[in-house]
């Protein structure tokens, strides 16, 4: 059996529209979040969210993972730019249509969003979420018991039916798909990186 693509290298093959629709699904709720800081009217936000997913399609294929960089401050990066953009379009709309707006300030200076950790909490339980369906119940169940609430194998075994060593093997199986679903989208340490 082959090992399947991480999903950023899936979203390097032009037309991948699983992959795509994968990468909406993970980062909507983050960057709507994001966008919502930045955006009093739940449109504008909508619309922001709607700019970065373009941007991202035109510049995602040809993306490099670089370790030594962050994807959050890229993508980050890719965010505030929109909004700079988005401003300065307002502005100057604003004071072509009257000349009380030329007196208006500049875009503030956005808040600070996710840490890195913060930002890689919410990712992987947003990926968890997604990849849910893809395991047996009792798979899931050894995993959150053993992986998440940190209980032993043979307590969490005696409840799902598994010996100790079918949960270690159920949280293994889970991890590794959270890892490959996430490569180069969040800094991983080499012991937990894909394969590792």
């Amino acid at each position: 059996m082959s090992t399947p693509a991480s999903l950023l290298s899936r979203l390097r093959v032009p037309n991948e529209q699983a992959a795509w629709g994968r990468f909406v699904d993970l980062y909507s709720p983050l960057l709507f979040r994001w966008a919502n800081r930045l955006e009093f009217d739940p449109n504008a936000a909508a619309d922001l969210v709607q700019d970065v997913f373009l941007t991202l399609l035109q510049k995602l294929p040809g993306f490099a993972y670089d370790p030594a960089k962050s994807f959050r401050s890229w993508l980050r990066t890719i965010l505030l730019t929109r909004w700079r953009d988005r401003c300065r379009e307002h502005a100057c709309r604003t004071r072509h249509e009257t000349a009380a707006a030329r007196d208006r300030p500049a875009a503030a200076e956005p808040p600070d969003f996710l840490t890195e950790d913060e930002y890689r909490r919410e990712l992987v339980a947003r990926a968890l979420e997604l990849i849910r369906d893809e395991f047996r119940p009792a798979t899931w169940k050894a995993f959150t018991g053993h992986g998440i609430e940190g209980r032993t194998a043979a307590e969490v075994g005696a409840e799902v039916g598994l010996n100790a060593n079918a949960v270690y093997q159920a949280t293994f199986r889970v991890v590794r798909r959270v890892r490959l679903e996430l490569d180069g989208l969040i800094d991983l340490p080499p012991l937990l990186a894909p394969g590792g």
